[in-house]
């Protein structure tokens, strides 16, 4: 069935709105009431219809937005985009496994032709039809991995397995929650993630990194991540913290519904067949506290989860300044019963 692709802004007006449809197909990530940083893998497989699991790359209706929202910041900030120069095939590994992904989840939208190393690209939502040489770079607008992934939603970084870790080496990243491309290029698994409080104490990310240095090519794996962004604004990066820093002192007991979102990462990642790299997608949703109270099993447990979060993980996070604003709005929305196991809607 066709998407209906909205037209709104991730900045200055801040015009993005969830349709009904999206709400119920957020990927609310807490399976319980409480909230402690964890690995969280499972097998990224396909899941229910009408989830975002439905297929195992997603496209929604913020699909045409999100990615003008995109070639706006790589307009102001190029290095948002960078590849190592050894990472070109891992490139083609990533440009493939998108556009075949697409094609096969949303044949209305996109197609996928080839013949031998000559194919054809069709994504009719941002009217690009393209024909190149698979392996020759002069054949496109860019290099493979940014043309493709100002076509795809989320982020992509792509991690070099070598030495025993795993090295970030390429990427495309505008929708962070306050980390650097630019700053992590060039760095292994443990440098990256050294500002994350509590769970290198509990061993999370040797884990983490050992269940990674195992991960087979054919089956993908996925995990939550979240934080939240005051506004619907994608790009919350260091490089612009001054844009949207001051927007947390904004928060009043009459705007929380409005202003304050859940930010949501649901992170697959991937073995590449040619160049044994992993790809890492990083996808952001967005859904603002009035809508995720109208789904009333999340509104009860993100209250409960919000209030016992320890402390270390609201500062790491950003939430200190408007936690407790949030949490008082949200007791409103909680009748104390309790909740049903699990991520999904009573």
């Amino acid at each position: 069935m066709a998407i209906a692709f909205r037209d709104e802004t991730f900045r200055d007006d801040f015009t993005y709105r969830n349709s009904p449809e999206a709400v119920r197909r957020f990927p609310f990530p807490f399976d319980q009431d409480n909230y402690m940083y964890s690995v969280n893998m499972e097998p990224h497989v396909i899941g229910r219809k009408g989830s975002v699991y439905e297929n195992l790359i997603d496209v929604d209706e913020h699909f045409v937005s999100e990615m003008r929202d995109r070639a706006l910041v790589l307009k102001e900030d190029p290095l948002r985009y960078q590849a190592l120069p050894h990472m070109m095939t891992a490139q083609w590994d990533t440009l493939e496994l998108l556009m075949e992904q697409q094609a096969l989840g949303y044949p209305e939208h996109f197609s996928l032709t080839k013949d031998g190393n000559r194919w054809r690209w069709v994504n009719r939502p941002m009217g690009i039809d393209d024909t190149f040489t698979f392996g020759d770079a002069s054949t496109l607008s860019y290099e493979p991995l940014e043309y493709i992934t100002r076509q795809a939603q989320g982020d992509f970084c792509i991690v070099d397995q070598r030495d025993g870790n795993l090295w970030m080496d390429a990427g495309m990243v505008t929708t962070q929650a306050d980390w650097s491309l630019d700053f992590d290029v060039g760095m292994n698994f443990m440098e990256w993630h050294g500002p994350v409080p509590l769970a290198h104490q509990a061993g999370v990310f040797d884990r983490a990194l050992k269940f990674l240095l195992n991960l087979q090519q054919g089956k993908p794996t996925r995990r939550f991540n979240w934080t939240m962004t005051i506004n619907p604004r994608l790009d919350t990066s260091p490089e612009n913290y001054p844009k949207w820093g001051p927007d947390r002192g904004t928060v009043t007991p009459e705007n929380v519904g409005e202003k304050v979102h859940l930010r949501v990462e649901l992170q697959s990642l991937w073995r590449l067949p040619r160049s044994n790299a992993i790809l890492f997608v990083i996808r952001c949703y967005l859904i603002n506290m009035q809508d995720l109270v109208s789904v009333p099993k999340w509104g009860r447990r993100f209250h409960r989860v919000l209030k016992s979060l320890p402390p270390e993980l609201a500062d790491y996070k950003g939430l200190t300044r408007y936690r407790d604003t949030t949490v008082e709005w949200l007791s409103k929305h909680d009748d104390g019963a309790p909740t049903s196991p699990g991520i999904w809607p009573d």
